[in-house]
């Protein structure tokens, strides 16, 4: 299949799933603004008000439009950090949580490789109405199966990597993120590896997402994670200044 994307494609899904976000907020535009004109107060407060909550709507589409447009991340050339011997992977899985836009990309990157795709989304806790807008646009992949975080119906060491690619967070508690990472640990050959994508709760997030960024987690919270989960090795190579890829060997 075509896996060409549109031009913008990144910045237009972000702005269209969490269109809630930029319908409230151009909502409260416009109550300042009224305020402004029917009582009196500060120009200047007035100004600083404005320029805060225009930053807060344009800035993460300026990022995203960076990182998922222009960084070349659907490109996959980034993959050529993680030390992968493309000769010697047999197996993939590729787990989403109901949004799959890397499916096709990784089977034209693995050709020779099988691909097994997993759905983790769980309409009762997965409730964000960004999820559900993404589901009903998403490319569903060949033999995608549904499965639940703590368990995925494969055999043991059966994969040479897994794919998590901005999906992980997705898992709020703690104590599933671990579950499902264990999960991941025992489908993993002993030589095979996690590549997981994610932004992080850090300054460069917080500067392009401002609260936003605390839907994602920081680097201290996935490396207790990995480690928690028995993961021996916990490697994050930067991609862009707003995403980490960390690569993880059982």
């Amino acid at each position: 299949m075509e896996t060409k994307r549109r031009k913008f494609q990144g910045v237009l899904n972000i702005l269209s799933f969490n269109r809630h976000f930029y319908i409230i907020g151009i909502g409260i535009l416009a109550l300042i603004t009224a305020s402004h004109k029917i009582f009196e107060w500060s120009d200047l407060l007035y100004w600083l008000i404005i320029a805060a909550f225009l930053y807060g709507l344009i800035m993460p589409l300026i990022v995203s439009a960076y990182v998922y447009d222009f960084s070349g991340y659907y490109d996959f050339q980034w993959l050529k950090n993680c030390s992968v011997d493309e000769s010697k992977v047999k197996n993939i899985l590729n787990i989403n949580a109901g949004f799959d836009e890397t499916s096709y990309i990784i089977k034209n990157n693995f050709p020779q490789a099988g691909l097994k795709v997993f759905d983790f989304y769980d309409a009762k806790r997965h409730t964000e109405p960004a999820i559900i807008r993404a589901r009903k646009v998403s490319i569903v992949y060949p033999d995608t199966q549904q499965m639940h975080s703590n368990s995925i119906p494969l055999p043991d060491q059966s994969a040479d990597i897994i794919f998590l690619l901005s999906v992980a967070h997705e898992i709020r508690s703690h104590e599933e993120k671990i579950i499902f990472l264990k999960e991941c640990r025992r489908l993993c050959k002993t030589d095979g590896k996690i590549i997981m994508v994610e932004h992080l709760r850090d300054f460069p997030n917080f500067l392009a997402f401002s609260v936003g960024f605390t839907h994602f987690f920081s680097k201290a919270v996935w490396k207790n994670a990995f480690k928690s989960a028995g993961f021996s090795s916990f490697e994050e190579v930067k991609f862009t200044p707003f995403m980490s890829i960390f690569i993880c060997t059982p």
